[in-house]
């Protein structure tokens, strides 16, 4: 990957056109707009954009109405972007107006509904209770001196009736069930008060008997039941007609929803606009092969007038980064982006991350067979749930097969052919931690040269020569592996002589030690602007954390050797289970037994990686304080 080549582009208009402009901006997928306060706190005498937004509202009452009774609302591509707002407005009011007439008769209808069944329940349960209750219920409450009442209360309640038997009423009990228990109490109309606020007390619930009820229980359920049935064919009309109401007008609804959206997106973007005067402007990036047709199409606009410049062309604008990526590398920006987006003027150091991530990875977890289903299942968590982690599983997949195949590795099963490098041989572990060391050593250099390289392009001279992770550092790193190596391996190099010790490890050690004395030279300032002696001291610790960050960073990758000898540790116990097992019992054995090496052991892996990509790598140059490129329509 590589980060685009940006212009920045100064959009001029008149004023008149700002609703013609801003239409076209917010369609732009190219290009990232500079906030206008970044103008207006710098210059006396610039403004941004403020019009009172007419279109917020009706958009708001429109989606709520939406949601509320199911409306297909739909932006549509429209050319047409004038609207007059106060008729728009109007014209969804009246709509409402109409339909919360029905939602009214709707709601008294559901009232009644909701009041008849809980009388036909209790109805109902008079007559199975007691099919010869035939009293007439309009002689029943016409009563002059008695009062009685229907209801339900908790069956849990009903001994406690017994506390108040000195009182004066009668309970009739029609069906009592696992919870509730309907029934009936009568009482004198002078004691009613006192009595319904005892069975209020044990949480009866009265259900009123309707008016428009009358002779025996059965024949107030049929009733009841004819009146349902009309009352729920008027709901299932009423239903009909607000749904025809919204229906009929849809092609308006549609139309003014779609320019309301687009023109009140014109009103979000205010805050790109900057006024001076009688003209307007935006600022904002392009990468280079977009500047000139985006220019192209604005002044297509009468008075409007598109410059372009080179994006560091205005010193109070930080160019924003733009990825550019490719099939392989791709993925692994996301990798990138959790430690930040490099700035402009950096390298994009996804390319590495890709590379290196994969063969660490490959290396860690080298087997065929499990390399593959790493990659059939990264491939469908890819193409079915569009999942990034999945398309890096492909790649990782892919790697862990090719070094299975140079350990000989077919599901943990090592001997099918003659391997390149047997893992588990004795006389190989030595080798093995050596390459893990080889490995990060050529990373740990890389990683140096990139910073480097960094600084050189950014031209902080001070950071390239004299810094740890700069030229200093590096001839200080790789003097000290050439003597050790030297040593160790026994080379016969021409190092470790005095001459040696003194260019190549003394001298850089101690430049980087006065790092900062060096770089204040360089910029004409005095090199101990605090004392020689508060520096002596801070230097001295933070030279010992940079040598045994050298150190610590270089043993770190034996983890590499370490999980290349647990993998096939691991699968090495998944056969000797298989094998006590046997018979059926050794498949099974051994289909789990990948399953939760891969699993647990490829999670761990991918973490370590990870691991070492930031802090033995990232640490040392890359910085992630970059912008990232976003179009409007993304902010």
């Amino acid at each position: 990957m590589a980060i685009a080549k940006l212009k920045l582009l100064d959009i001029e208009f008149p004023q008149e056109k700002d609703n013609e402009v801003l239409m076209k901006l917010i369609k732009l997928n190219n290009f990232h707009p500079e906030p206008a306060s970044k103008f207006v706190d710098s210059v006396q005498g610039l403004t941004v954009l403020n019009r009172e937004n007419p279109y917020a509202d009706l958009i708001s009452k429109m989606e709520e109405a939406k949601d509320h009774y199911g409306i297909s609302l739909q932006e549509q591509e429209t050319i047409d972007t004038k609207i007059n707002i106060i008729q728009a407005d109007t014209f969804f009011c009246d709509i409402l107006e109409k339909v919360s007439r029905f939602e009214r008769m709707k709601k008294e209808f559901e009232v009644m509904l909701d009041e008849n069944g809980a009388a036909v329940k209790q109805l109902q349960h008079i007559i199975d209770a007691d099919s010869e209750f035939n009293l007439d219920l309009d002689k029943l409450f016409a009563c002059k001196y008695l009062k009685i009442r229907f209801g339900r209360l908790p069956v849990a309640n009903l001994d406690k009736l017994q506390y108040y038997g000195a009182q004066q009423f009668l309970l009739r009990t029609f069906f009592k069930g696992e919870k509730n228990c309907y029934c009936m109490y009568v009482t004198t109309a002078k004691l009613a008060p006192k009595i319904d606020n005892i069975f209020s007390s044990i949480y009866f619930e009265r259900i009123r008997i309707p008016q428009f009820v009358h002779g025996t229980p059965k024949d107030a359920l049929a009733v009841l039941k004819e009146e349902d049935t009309a009352a729920r064919a008027a709901l299932k009309e009423i239903e009909d007609n607000i749904q025809k109401m919204f229906s009929e007008n849809l092609d308006e609804l549609n139309r003014i929803y779609s320019i309301a959206k687009r023109l009140n997106q014109t009103y979000e973007v205010q805050k790109y606009v900057v006024v001076f005067g009688q003209n307007s402007a935006v600022y904002g990036f392009a990468e280079e092969k977009d500047a000139q047709q985006i220019k192209k199409d604005f002044e297509t606009i009468e008075g409007v007038h598109v410059e372009i410049k080179p994006a560091t062309g205005d010193s109070r604008l930080t160019p924003p980064t733009k990825l550019k990526g490719n099939w392989f590398t791709e993925p692994f920006r996301m990798f990138v982006e959790m430690y930040g987006v490099p700035s402009y003027t950096d390298f994009d150091p996804t390319n590495f991350v890709a590379i290196s991530y994969t063969i660490l990875f490959g290396v860690m977890f080298g087997d065929i067979g499990q390399g593959i289903v790493l990659s059939l299942v990264g491939y469908l968590a890819y193409k079915l749930k569009g999942m990034k982690l999945g398309a890096i599983g492909i790649r990782l997949g892919i790697s862990s097969a090719i070094f299975g195949a140079v350990y000989g590795s077919i599901f943990g099963y090592e001997e099918a052919y003659e391997p390149l490098f047997h893992v588990m041989a004795s006389e190989n572990t030595m080798t093995l931690l050596g390459i893990a060391i080889g490995l990060g050593v050529t990373l740990i250099i890389i990683a140096i040269l990139f910073n480097i390289f960094g600084n050189l392009k950014k031209k902080n001279y001070g950071e390239m020569m004299f810094s740890h992770n700069g030229i200093a550092g590096l001839v200080f790193y790789v003097s000290v592996l050439l003597m050790v190596g030297n040593m160790i391996l026994g080379l016969g190099l021409p190092v470790g002589g005095t001459f040696y010790m003194i260019t190549l490890i003394v001298i850089p050690i101690l430049v980087v030690f006065l790092k900062e004395p060096l770089i204040h030279k360089m910029a004409g300032k005095p090199m101990f602007p605090h004392g020689f002696g508060g520096f002596f001291t801070e230097g001295f610790f933070e030279l010992f954390e940079i040598v045994l960050s050298f150190v610590a960073n270089t043993m770190s990758f034996l983890r590499v050797g370490g999980f290349v000898l647990s993998h096939a540790g691991m699968m090495l116990v998944v056969f000797t289970l298989a094998e006590m097992v046997g018979g059926v019992g050794y498949w099974i054995v051994l289909v789990f037994g990948n399953i939760f090496v891969m699993c647990l052991e490829g999670m761990i892996v991918g973490i370590q990686v990870l691991r070492l990509e930031f802090y033995e790598m990232f640490s040392r140059y890359y910085e992630g304080k970059g912008n990232p490129f976003t179009t409007i329509n993304q902010k």
